[in-house]
């Protein structure tokens, strides 16, 4: 396996802006002399959490939101940005809390991903939140978020379920029951 340098940043230029993106163009110099420009969002230096709650009973704890990307409600488990001065960890059960109603007294992480790092540098870390315990904290959703129980001995099965499409959410999914056959 060869090792690739990193292309040159020629130059940055903020081409795009909403109240929540920027876009910019670099200019690049690849190490065979080829130039192009790519486009990405400006990296915001956040990063986000996604759990798969597991309840004694056996039940994964999902919750459906809707998702204007789609223009639906979207079956997915909680998940949401990590506050400034926050370990992962900690706004792993801020979210859980906020979403579900719940704690957790153990996360085990499962792997941090990135969602298109073609595009984004954004990184999310994947746990997966056991031994559950009621508390609730009041989110930031516009609307109340409905919890979905669902069995975790047909987890697999909600892998082709229509509203659950969320690439994320796949991933934490499979990575879940890997971990929890070990």
């Amino acid at each position: 396996m060869t090792t690739l340098s990193p292309p040159t940043i020629l130059a940055i230029r903020s081409v795009a802006q909403s109240k929540l993106f920027t876009i910019e163009s670099l200019d690049l110099r690849f190490s065979n002399g080829v130039e192009r420009t790519y486009e990405r969002m400006k990296p915001s230096g956040r990063h986000a959490v996604m759990m798969v709650p597991i309840t004694e009973q056996g039940d994964l704890l999902l919750v459906r939101e809707y998702a204007a990307g789609t223009e639906r409600y979207e079956l997915g488990f909680p998940k949401g940005l990590i506050d400034p001065g926050e370990s992962d960890e900690e706004a792993a059960n801020r979210e859980l809390k906020e979403e579900i109603g719940f704690g957790a007294r153990k996360l085990t992480p499962l792997k941090r991903v990135v969602l298109a790092p073609s595009y984004f540098s954004s990184q999310m870390t994947l746990f997966v939140a056991q031994d559950l315990y009621s508390e609730k904290l009041e989110g930031d959703e516009p609307e109340p978020l409905e919890v979905v129980r669902w069995p975790l001995a047909q987890a697999e099965e909600l892998v082709t379920h229509l509203d659950f499409s969320e690439a994320r959410s796949i991933t934490a999914l499979l990575l879940a029951l890997k971990h929890l056959k070990k």
